[in-house]
């Protein structure tokens, strides 16, 4: 099996801040640092793998991230993301379903991005969700770490049937996939004390180990992933840079 890692610069549908767009190579960075190794806390050594990194890619047009991805993915390959705002998610997917077929979706996350739009933007990083479900491109989505729902959130969740896990209420074992699954990770889901680099700080989110450990207890087969929201214009000392490739490291390790 390979695992294809590209990167998406791009963060024209941020709402508050742009930065993402600068994320990809630093966590290209951090990922291939001496400061760490390549084993996973699982003790897989991810040097091991098959692993085919295209590169980075820089989207003059929203819709072009779509075809970028579709040349990148194939039936015989599983594709790591790295954003980029979380708006990438919904064109990446239209590209990504296509090959891969049904499967579910978590998304680790302090916000939903339910909206129908946002600022006048249907396809704003606020979101991306409710395009892909509107659109069936996953058969669920399970929201983790969420703590800013609105009432028209909460309504979209009902109308899309996501399953929602917020922050106040969470409980590692309520968590269940019974098909293939796909991760979208934004990083505001940590905690600002923990990822301090992303546009958005909402206080109360994940610690570190929260994350491994949702990504250490999946039992079904990771078919895909994206990490985003990453700004390093906002972090500190490269602490967010460096906890991304953590869990990019964790997830190659899981997927294989």
């Amino acid at each position: 099996m390979i695992i294809t890692l590209q990167g998406i610069c791009y963060d024209e549908k941020s709402s508050f801040l742009k930065g993402p767009a600068k994320a990809p190579p630093l966590i290209r960075e951090f990922l291939y640092s001496d400061s760490s190794n390549a084993f996973t806390e699982l003790g897989f050594n991810t040097q091991t793998i098959d692993f085919n990194d295209v590169g980075d890619f820089y989207p003059i047009e929203y819709f072009d991230i779509q075809q970028i991805t579709k040349q990148n993915c194939s039936t015989d390959s599983k594709l790591i993301t790295l954003g980029g705002d979380h708006s990438i998610t919904y064109p990446m997917l239209k590209a990504y379903s296509a090959v891969k077929g049904p499967f579910e979706i978590l998304q680790i996350d302090a916000h939903g991005d339910l909206y129908n739009n946002f600022e006048g933007d249907p396809h704003s990083h606020a979101c991306p969700f409710a395009r892909i479900m509107e659109e069936k491109l996953a058969s669920k989505l399970t929201q983790v770490g969420g703590r800013t729902y609105t009432q028209h959130q909460y309504e979209q969740a009902e109308k899309f049937a996501v399953e929602i896990h917020e922050m106040k209420d969470y409980d590692l074992q309520k968590l269940s996939f019974s098909k293939p699954l796909y991760i979208s990770l934004d990083m505001d889901g940590f905690d600002p004390a923990y990822a301090p680099g992303v546009s958005h700080h909402e206080p109360g989110g994940f610690t570190s180990r929260q994350v491994v450990d949702i990504i250490h207890s999946i039992d079904v087969e990771i078919i895909g992933a994206d990490i985003v929201e990453y700004n390093p214009d906002r972090d500190v000392q490269g602490i967010t840079g460096a906890l991304a490739a953590k869990v990019l490291k964790e997830i190659i390790g899981k997927m294989v």
